[in-house]
């Protein structure tokens, strides 16, 4: 268990948590969530002892171990791959290390006899000789080939170190686990694995990610940072934001009978429970939200962008685009090629493959900013285009402007400061805050600048790369509804599973070998058999 009681984190006269008093029980993953600069990692690192509280304790369980994925990607880089997972278990890697040394003394005593005798025992104890073996076995489940096992870590590259770094973490079954963004860089097959690993981890495990998906697959419980407080709902991501949305609704229906409130929020909670049965973690969350108080269920404050595409400009006519023998090779890589499909009015695509960079070299080409390719796209006459693309610094960098200077460039000559303001205000920028520099905007604010600009745009068709980059959950959340109410064709590449499964409804994938093209969901997608073998061949 670990419990803390009254914390408070102050930075100068900012304060990040006040007087937080929470307890975390064996068996529970807790979803730890909150707005951008809230102090969800911070909050993670006075856990693991590398942020000090103001005031207050953490306390836990005596003799527990906590394992904690490293953020920094250059600590291991001299060791080797597998015994860079072997690290994860200190206890065990120190016995081995110090029984290594004492065999290697050329004047090996009686007391080194005695103190290796020792080790050992420890060593078989604590399932020291499989200690290799499970290493490997963790690594290849998280997808890294078993010729990579004896390189150092050094070799690898960025997404393959997350990889390693995260079979560290999980290495030995820890009693506590801190996980902050562990689906970053990860592919489809790997965030499955890891969603099927926690669901049945029966230790106590904190969680930060922005993979709605994600916290909804694997969290018992949610904690929300909010107004420096911290308050732990019982229930998943869906869960707490639907409960939080009903009783901000009836928060606002001051008309409604108390009775009424309580007899909708008791029927919210049985029809999450019969659905809990679909989860993975069905027995404990069904078990838990049959319990849960109503008075648990509580109006959150967060505040939600209104990212609305909801005027197109122009009526597209019936073509859109045509695509025919697309291909494109960088440093000598083939990123896609041979890639041919027609979308139709209306289509909302997901461009999927397994390199990130060959989606965003797909997008530059289509939107013009590459010349360098093969092959032949078409769009229609009709056809007005907004996208965001996977850099969008190109929009931000060498301006010296304030956020309505900016935005009026994109919106005509004659739009006044109200008008601009107005759609800034719809991305939460309000007061003095409209008039903040460009090249203080952090990576989240520079995202929803280049929403407003795209709902300025009034296009017919939108291409995203990695849009929710930087974004928090309630940006997502909005980014998501926006998607799916446009009225429009989409094409867009994105990371969260939640967003592609509610808004395409045709899936294409680029492969070195060609492209496939399936009009289905994107759990279908995954799900799919026949389709999981055409991958397999198409990137053999």
């Amino acid at each position: 268990m670990i419990s803390v009681s009254n914390l408070s984190l102050r930075y100068g006269k900012r304060t990040l948590f006040e007087d937080v008093n929470l307890k975390f029980n064996q068996g529970n993953c807790y979803g730890v969530i909150g707005a951008n600069g809230a102090g969800k990692s911070t909050f993670l690192k006075i856990l693991s002892g590398e942020v000090n509280q103001t005031s207050g304790s953490v306390t836990f369980t005596p003799g527990e171990r906590m394992a904690v994925l490293k953020q920094n990607h250059y600590e291991f880089d001299e060791f080797s791959v597998i015994e860079t997972v072997m690290i994860g278990h200190k206890e065990l890697y120190d016995i081995m290390k110090e029984k290594d040394a004492i065999y290697l003394k050329e004047d090996f005593s009686d007391k080194d006899g005695e103190r290796a005798g020792e080790l050992e025992n420890l060593f078989a104890e604590k399932d020291g000789w499989n200690m290799e073996s499970n290493a490997a076995t963790l690594l290849s489940n998280l997808g890294i080939k078993e010729e990579h096992h004896y390189k150092p870590l050094k070799e690898l590259d960025g997404n393959q170190k997350v990889r390693v770094l995260l079979a560290q973490a999980l290495f030995g079954n820890p009693d506590i686990l801190l996980l902050d963004e562990p689906t970053n860089d990860l592919d489809i097959d790997t965030i499955a694995w890891l969603e099927n690993f926690l669901a049945d981890y029966q230790s106590i495990v904190l969680v930060v990610s922005h993979d709605r998906h994600f916290l909804d697959a694997v969290c018992t419980h949610i904690v929300d940072i909010d107004f420096s407080k911290m308050s732990i709902y019982t229930g998943n991501y869906t869960f707490w934001y639907e409960s939080s949305q009903l009783a901000l609704k009836q928060r606002g229906d001051q008309n409604k009978k108390l009775e009424e409130r309580v007899k909708e929020l008791q029927e919210f909670i049985q029809r999450f429970s019969a659905n809990a049965s679909k989860s993975k973690q069905a027995t404990s969350r069904k078990k838990a939200l049959d319990k849960i108080d109503i008075s648990e269920i509580k109006a959150s404050s967060r505040k939600y962008p209104a990212i609305l595409f909801n005027n197109l400009g122009r009526e597209a006519g019936d073509q859109i685009l045509q695509v025919e023998g697309l291909s494109k090779t960088a440093n000598g890589e083939v990123l896609f090629s041979n890639v041919n499909f027609m979308i139709n009015k209306g289509d909302k695509v997901a461009i999927l493959s397994q390199n990130s960079l060959a989606t965003t070299a797909f997008y530059n080409v289509l939107s013009g900013r590459d010349q360098d390719y093969k092959g032949d796209f078409k769009f229609g006459v009709t056809i007005s285009i907004a996208d965001i693309p996977n850099d969008n610094s190109d929009y931000f960098e060498g301006k010296d402007e304030n956020l309505v200077d900016w935005l009026r460039e994109y919106s005509g000559t004659d739009a006044d400061e109200q008008f601009v303001r107005s759609f800034l205000g719809r991305m939460l920028f309000s007061g003095d805050e409209v008039l903040k520099n460009v090249k203080v905007l952090s990576g989240g604010e520079k995202m929803r600048c280049m929403f407003s600009r795209m709902m300025l745009q009034l296009a017919n068709f939108f291409m995203f790369d990695e849009p929710t980059n930087h974004l928090d959950l309630e940006s997502i959340t909005a980014l998501n509804n926006g998607m799916k109410d446009f009225k429009g064709t989409i094409l867009f590449t994105s990371r969260d599973h939640a967003l592609t499964e509610s808004v395409a409804t045709r899936i294409i994938e680029l492969t070195p070998k060609g492209s496939i093209d399936r009009m289905m969901t994107y759990d279908d997608y995954i799900n799919n058999e026949d389709v999981a073998k055409l991958r397999a061949e198409m990137y053999k």
